[in-house]
């Protein structure tokens, strides 16, 4: 990424913390540090930072997560919905472990999209990763079956089964499941 972009997109997730405070999960809101530990399936690279302190979002933190999550087949990036870190962090939590939640897809352009629309049904061609607020994820040290129990458990969001293709779709949606 180049600078240039890099710095827009920090100024965006600063804006968008700052304009839009977002209410936490109710499983969090007594949290006053959140954590989040995330591996990327594709690039093979993990991030592990604090990105909520005594109730404010790190707009430098949250950058880093909205490069983290970019669309790793074009490689852009897009403000993410600062609830999907707080549903990823709950997911975590619930999971007792810290060890990263795997993603297998976070962000994604309309090009990337429409591309996987093409080649599947499963693809929603107005999907909420085009706007990011969604992301598909698996953890190694659960089963899948768990992952979506605890999920549709949090009530905050769009909870997607996708066993054959081994993992569970989150989205900070309606709640929902499918």
């Amino acid at each position: 990424m180049q600078r240039r972009q890099f710095l827009r997109l920090s100024a965006g997730a600063v804006a968008a913390a700052a304009v839009a405070p977002i209410a936490p999960l109710s499983a969090l809101a007594a949290t006053n540090r959140r954590t989040l530990h995330l591996y990327d399936a594709h690039n093979l690279v993990e991030i592990k930072e604090e990105y909520f302190v005594d109730g404010w979002y790190n707009p430098d933190v949250l950058a880093k997560f909205n490069y983290f999550l970019r669309d790793w087949r074009s490689d852009e990036v897009r403000v993410m919905d600062p609830k999907l870190l707080d549903i990823l962090n709950a997911l975590q939590r619930k999971g007792g472990s810290d060890e990263p939640i795997h993603v297998v897809c976070g962000y994604r352009s309309r090009a990337t999209n429409a591309m996987l629309a093409r080649r599947s049904r499963g693809v929603a061609r107005n999907s909420l990763h085009i706007q990011g607020q969604a992301a598909d994820i698996f953890m190694p040290n659960m089963s899948l079956a768990s992952l979506r129990r605890n999920a549709v458990g949090l009530d905050a969001g769009g909870v997607g089964y996708y066993p054959r293709s081994n993992f569970v779709h989150v989205d900070t949606g309606d709640v929902r499941t499918w």
